[in-house]
């Protein structure tokens, strides 16, 4: 397999444990769906979980790649707003849970940047 496949294998990977937790474990993410989305945050929750392995699929199969890895960018940015929710609704916990929520706001950088590589690879 070579690195590009790999890269690519392994952000499909990322995206479809994060799409399965969604849709398995959905009590995990409502609590961080943002408020000022309209509806209730299961439907959000269950929402991003499939967007989540649509993109997956996508990003595995060569001739959606491209496309694939410009989706996974999008979601990426997408979903920054409920990783601030946490960090914000996050500040008061234990300084472990805090560094977690904290973490994954900066954490949207380096996922951007490999979705968007994923894509420039593909041919």
């Amino acid at each position: 397999m070579s690195n590009r496949r790999g890269e690519a294998a392994a952000l499909a990977g990322l995206l479809a444990v994060a799409g399965a937790t969604h849709l398995l474990r959905p009590g995990l993410y409502d609590p961080i769906v943002p408020g000022a989305l309209p509806g209730p945050a299961r439907f959000w929750t269950y929402a991003s979980g499939v967007a989540e392995l649509a993109v997956a699929a996508a990003v595995a199969n060569p001739a959606t790649r491209r496309a694939g890895g410009r989706a996974a960018a999008a979601l990426f940015i997408a979903v920054l707003p409920a990783n601030v929710q946490m960090a914000v609704d996050w500040r008061h916990r234990r300084p472990a849970k805090r560094a977690i929520a904290y973490g994954r706001v900066p954490m949207q950088v380096p996922l951007i940047w490999w979705a968007l590589r994923v894509a420039r690879a593909a041919r």
